[in-house]
């Protein structure tokens, strides 16, 4: 390696890198909640991400204090998904997987064009309170907003996993995860799970939502960061948690990492697309991710 390497200017890029893949595991995770119970790749995620930030900042505009429109938009985002599920899927239930797919992509437009009619189509700023100001931690800058986003998406993961884990709801959820056929034969009702995991859903879309409008603006190209999540869910594994973790972390290293030291090479702007490019290199020789459940063809 050259003796010219700048160690803590790498150390500072990695750091940027492994922080934004932490937003990044937040937008993953709810695909992962969906698809593990219901097997529904949800392209609708990004437009409830988009249809919550806008909820939020539109009441904050309008004067609500910033602890009401919180809850009220957390509210409104609970009977979202409830409704989805209720409405959308469950009629769909048992229907092949394109099928499932197809609705949940008509979703997406039908949730922008809601949020359009009752929230105009103007581009808001969205202000946590938080300053975007380098951080010096032992001689490495790192963005203030970003420690302040990564230990949001953190204690997120963490809720869920206890949640997940600990409670009467989330043993069912992992025991449909596991098997939807054993689980009805021990008297599991599967409607009430999936209800519970599109309202859980609906709050990562809620948390996702503020800490991406707030870093890129409240505005409809907002939905368009469900397509971050997709390499993150191809690396890490579409049904796994911890994966959609691990696949964050990657992502947004190899991210910004490429981009300064690998884009060089290719006249810049690389950022926009290596995620992809590995990904689909990925694909090739471990379909199901790191922590995805292999598939098995039967003959």
């Amino acid at each position: 390696m050259p003796g010219g390497f700048d160690y803590q200017f790498f150390i500072e890029v990695l750091t940027g890198g492994l922080l934004s893949g932490v937003m990044y595991s937040l937008v993953a995770i709810g695909f992962v909640l969906i698809y593990k119970t219901s097997g529904v790749l949800n392209f609708a995620q990004g437009s409830q991400i988009l249809f919550a930030a806008l909820t939020f900042v539109s009441l904050v505009e309008r004067g609500a204090p910033f602890a009401v429109a919180f809850v009220v938009s957390l509210a409104v985002m609970i009977l979202l998904g409830l409704a989805i599920e209720r409405a959308v899927l469950r009629p769909l239930v048992n229907k092949p997987p394109i099928t499932l797919f197809m609705a949940t992509l008509g979703l997406s437009y039908v949730i922008e064009g809601a949020a359009q009619l009752l929230w105009g189509t103007q581009v808001h700023g969205l202000d946590l309170g938080i300053d975007d100001r380098p951080l010096e931690i032992s001689g490495v800058l790192v963005s203030t907003f970003d420690l302040f986003a990564a230990g949001v998406a953190a204690t997120m993961v963490a809720l869920l996993t206890i949640f997940f884990r600990y409670t009467r709801i989330g043993l069912a959820f992992r025991a449909v995860a596991d098997d939807q056929f054993a689980a009805l034969a021990v008297g599991l009702r599967l409607p009430r799970v999936w209800a519970t995991v599109w309202a859980a859903s609906g709050v990562v879309a809620l948390i996702a939502g503020l800490l991406w409008g707030a870093r890129l603006g409240v505005q409809f190209s907002l939905s368009l960061v469900v397509l971050k999540a997709l390499p993150v869910l191809v690396l890490g594994g579409f049904d796994s948690i911890a994966g959609a973790i691990v696949g964050g972390l990657m992502i947004g290293a190899i991210e910004k990492l490429g981009e300064v030291y690998v884009g060089p090479y290719f006249g810049g702007g690389i950022e926009s697309w290596i995620a992809y490019a590995v990904a689909l290199a990925f694909l090739l020789v471990r379909p199901s991710g790191l922590f995805g459940q292999k598939l098995v063809e039967r003959v």
